[in-house]
């Protein structure tokens, strides 16, 4: 097993549900993880489903939180955002952009096709500097607070098998194969370099 830690990020578009719920996880399993979002905006569910609640990336949690306390409480409490939004605040103050990170990881987890593509795109467009291998894994999350709670323990186990592994680089693909069939769900991975 590798002594340092796995540096892992877990990405969803709009860093609120999927990637902290799994960011929550895997904190307190002792990886060393952050969660990010791609999308050029939070979306969060609002009133009607045409008309979600829109933030900067600059906006906190704490802001969001209040934003919809004073929009509708009861809607918000009912449907679990604000309970949400409580558990993303004792984990960091605000939701964080991918593309904006220059830090560099082990693995980066995103939980749905479509980010997965933004991520290797923002990978695959910098310079390569290290030329350390990233490894970029999909796992397909339905984004509600139950699915974000099943992948996010599934992710967790992936990561604890990888850190587990005597070689990352020749193990992986036979890994999550394994994961596929347990779980049932396809996995995409690519290997990016710094």
């Amino acid at each position: 097993m590798p002594v340092d830690p796995l540096r892992v990020a877990v990405v969803c578009s709009s860093n609120q549900n999927r990637s902290m719920e799994a960011h929550n996880i895997l904190s307190k399993r002792g990886f060393d993880v952050r969660s990010f979002g791609t999308g050029t905006h939070v979306k969060l569910p609002g009133p009607a489903p045409d008309k979600p609640n829109i933030y900067d990336f600059k906006t906190t949690y704490e802001q969001m939180y209040n934003d919809l306390v004073r929009k509708d409480k009861d809607l918000y409490t009912q449907n679990g955002i604000l309970h949400m939004l409580e558990r993303n605040k004792r984990i960091k103050m605000r939701p964080e952009r991918f593309q904006s990170c220059k830090d560099q990881f082990d693995l980066v987890v995103t939980c749905e096709e479509r980010v997965y593509d933004q991520v290797l795109e923002d990978l695959n467009s910098r310079e390569q500097e290290t030329f350390q291998p990233v490894h970029v894994i999909n796992v397909d999350i339905q984004d509600n607070h139950e699915e974000a709670t099943l992948g996010a323990f599934l992710i967790c186990e992936l990561c604890q098998c990888i850190q587990h592994t005597d070689d990352m680089e020749n193990e992986i693909d036979e890994l999550l194969q394994e994961f596929e069939e347990k779980s049932h769900r396809p996995f995409l991975h690519t290997v990016c370099f710094y």
